[in-house]
């Protein structure tokens, strides 16, 4: 068992653990900056770019992550779906997923809060990858961890993990230009190798 945080368009080897373990994605974590949960990278024609989502606290101190909203500040939605398609409008399979994701960036208020936004699109991502996942909510912060595997923190975009040094490599459109990029975004994953996604998710993930 895997307790996890909500991740906005997580990265490879956070579903890695959805493909090979039961998990609780706990949403009464404290919200942090700078982590996954309100940000992804995905791969450009530069380098690395990190997409965020502007959020908004109810009120002061600590929040928990399912408290936080989404916050209508700077065009966000718009910017983040230009880069994507930017980025990965030659890849082999993003005419064939793309219609299935832009929806979340033409209408993002639809969702009032960022966890249920990214469980939304964790959801459809799912679905387009095949992946049958075996996923429970926490009703409560996650104190008792004995027996599980606690990635809450583990899986962070500052953090070098041994999960992802451990990645497979695969197709990446920019690859020539600057070098394989390890445990970017999965829509990295989905657009550049489509249904063969799952053979690299299958891989069984080491212990972080």
């Amino acid at each position: 068992m895997d307790i996890l945080s909500s991740a906005y368009l997580a990265p490879v080897s956070y579903y890695r653990r959805l493909y090979n373990n039961s998990v609780i994605i706990d949403g009464y974590c404290n919200y942090l900056k700078q982590s996954y949960r309100n940000r992804c990278r995905i791969a450009t024609e530069a380098g690395v770019m990190t997409l965020s989502v502007p959020v908004e606290k109810p009120h002061a101190g600590n929040v928990p992550t399912r408290d936080m909203l989404l916050c209508d500040h700077g065009n966000w939605a718009h910017l983040h779906w230009t880069a994507i398609t930017s980025a990965y409008n030659s890849s082999p399979f993003f005419m064939y997923y793309c219609d299935d994701i832009r929806p979340f960036f033409e209408n993002p208020f639809k969702y009032r809060f960022l966890f249920d936004f990214n469980e939304a699109l964790r959801e459809t991502v799912c679905r387009l990858l095949g992946l049958e996942c075996d996923v429970r909510y926490s009703v409560s912060y996650v104190d008792d961890v004995t027996g599980a595997n606690d990635l809450r923190e583990a899986i962070h975009p500052k953090r070098v993990s041994p999960e992802k040094e451990n990645l497979l490599r695969y197709y990446q459109v920019f690859e020539q230009r600057n070098g394989f990029i390890a445990d970017l975004s999965i829509l990295d994953l989905l657009f550049n190798m489509g249904p063969e996604s799952m053979f690299l998710l299958k891989k069984e993930p080491v212990e972080i």
